[in-house]
């Protein structure tokens, strides 16, 4: 099991409050819509490049939220894990940010607006 396997099974709310952490600090904040076929989601996210990692929150239909972390291992091939959220985990989330990423879900289309928002 690797590193991002690990840290995500064992510390994800860890890994979640970094991420609405880091999202909120953000002026503005980018919440954006996407979809795959007949999956559709709202998303924030954070990169951190030195490391080829993205981690992101995404809202589906049906108020399920998933943990979402892509990067490359040192082969440069590419990893994907999804970690369905918990109902604790959940409870980790500003009302704020549950209500825009609704919104997004629900509109189909992304916005940008101040972290502050997010954070209430």
């Amino acid at each position: 099991m690797g590193k991002y396997e690990e840290l995500v099974k064992n510390q994800s709310g860890a890994l979640i409050e970094q991420l609405i952490t880091h999202v909120i600090s953000q002026d503005p904040v980018e919440v954006l819509f996407n979809f795959f076929e007949k999956d559709q989601w709202a998303i924030i996210s954070m990169h951190n490049y030195d490391e080829d990692l993205e981690v992101s929150l995404r809202l589906h239909l049906n108020d399920f939220y998933d943990l979402y972390v892509g990067y490359y291992d040192d082969e440069d091939e590419f990893f994907e894990i999804i970690h369905p959220l918990t109902e604790t985990e959940k409870e980790i989330l500003p009302e704020g940010l549950k209500k825009i990423m609704a919104k997004v879900l629900i509109d189909e289309r992304g916005m940008r607006l101040s972290g502050k928002f997010l954070s209430k």
